[in-house]
């Protein structure tokens, strides 16, 4: 699936710039044009992948290129008065070679969860392609204001993509890390995760092709209907072999050209997706009552086959009770593991979205005393880079 990413604020800059890494690392087609807009220069300047003139600095007669801070309606006031110079980035983008668009942005902040929204709702005005949302829910140790910024957000957001691909924080955040690993942490399990998802589909690598192709018009029907998404993920490492074959093998179902017991790859399949779909989801949830689903198994062609795709997707259907569930291969020959990838959409049982609710109704009568314990916080988690920082020298 070929997209036109956008990453608005600092969380959403740092991860396209990670996919467009990524891409260039697998060779994967998956992301046609990358931009990063921020209404913080230093924030740019730290991008590795995105070119500087596919950067946007927005609010400069606003913020002098300092930021917003954490103040999200001030970052949806830059949006939309500098939209005229955002559009002149996009104006840069070859449409007729996209299948759609994916704002990225994190939704504790102010510059992205203030203007993801706002640019979402424009693209959704402009063009007819399909405009996605990937929003990052901000971790609970980082104070009221993030929490309440992201319960405005999440609700505009959502109401303003097709659909909106969640990552939460709070579920990855390891005790003890510090904040630069846990986040390059978790911006690594993020551009891997809807990496495989998006790669489905595209030209096979030295011309493998999928037995079931996954293309990109699975993926937007899977995402139609709007609503909110989740990601599931589980690898196992296999033994590569020289083959790119085994197409018959998976065909028919009995053994592969390598000798590979048929029985072996079905049944890690299937265990795979179960991992999948029960295990660590990139917004927890329960799978019961999805709406629509779609399932990606990944790895060297001759350790996939039908009859494990097939069984993982009946699995799916009996455990989620939704029978609009899409499943197929993704063959990549030089890959050491296979990953089975779950896209869940329009889950509803969500704990993580019915708190963030309740927190904001509760904060906002006490938003002046939670500003400064968030400004509070924010410091000393500065001060704490900084003395990282200064360990190294």
């Amino acid at each position: 699936m070929k997209l036109a990413m956008i990453g608005f604020g600092q969380a959403g800059g740092k991860i396209v710039d990670k996919f467009v890494e990524y891409d260039k690392r697998h060779s994967s087609g998956i992301v046609r044009t990358a931009i990063a807009i921020n209404s913080a220069k230093m924030d740019l300047r730290g991008l590795s992948h995105i070119p500087e003139d596919q950067q946007v600095l927005i609010g400069q007669s606003e913020v002098k290129g300092h930021g917003v801070g954490a103040d999200n309606e001030l970052g949806a006031k830059v949006a939309e008065a500098d939209i005229d110079e955002i559009q002149g980035a996009m104006d840069s983008i070859p449409t007729h070679e996209i299948d759609a668009f994916l704002v990225v942005a994190g939704l504790g902040g102010g510059t992205g969860s203030g203007g993801a929204p706002v640019l979402a709702k424009h693209l959704q005005r402009i063009y007819t392609e399909p405009v996605y949302g990937l929003g990052i829910l901000p971790g609970s140790e980082e104070g009221g204001v993030y929490t309440l910024n992201a319960a405005r957000s999440f609700q505009t957001f959502v109401r303003e993509v097709d659909n909106l691909l969640v990552f939460d924080n709070d579920a990855w955040r390891k005790s003890g890390e510090s904040v630069q690993s846990g986040y390059d942490e978790i911006n690594e399990e993020i551009v891997t995760r809807f990496g495989v998802l998006f790669g489905a589909g595209e030209i096979g690598q030295d011309g493998v092709v999928a037995e079931s192709v996954v293309d990109s018009s699975e993926i937007i029907n899977t995402l139609a209907g709007g609503g909110v998404s989740t990601v599931g993920y589980a690898s196992e490492a296999v033994e590569t072999k020289s083959s790119g074959g085994g197409l018959l093998s998976r065909i028919t179902g009995g053994n592969d050209d390598d000798g590979l017991d048929t029985a072996h790859t079905t049944n890690r399949i299937t265990s795979l997706v179960r991992k999948a779909a029960l295990g660590r989801l990139t917004l927890p949830c329960e799978i019961e009552g999805t709406e629509r689903a779609l399932l990606v198994i990944a790895g060297p062609p001759q350790h996939l086959n039908r009859k494990g795709i097939e069984r993982g997707r009946k699995w799916i259907e009996e455990e989620t009770g939704s029978r609009e569930v899409r499943g197929g291969d993704y063959p990549i020959p030089d890959s050491g593991k296979v990953a089975s990838v779950i896209l869940l959409s329009g889950v509803t049982n969500v704990p993580r979205i019915k708190e963030l609710q309740q927190i904001a109704i509760e904060t906002q009568d006490n938003i002046d005393d939670i500003r400064e314990e968030s400004e509070d916080n924010l410091e000393n988690l500065v001060n704490d880079d900084e003395d990282e920082l200064e360990s190294l020298f």
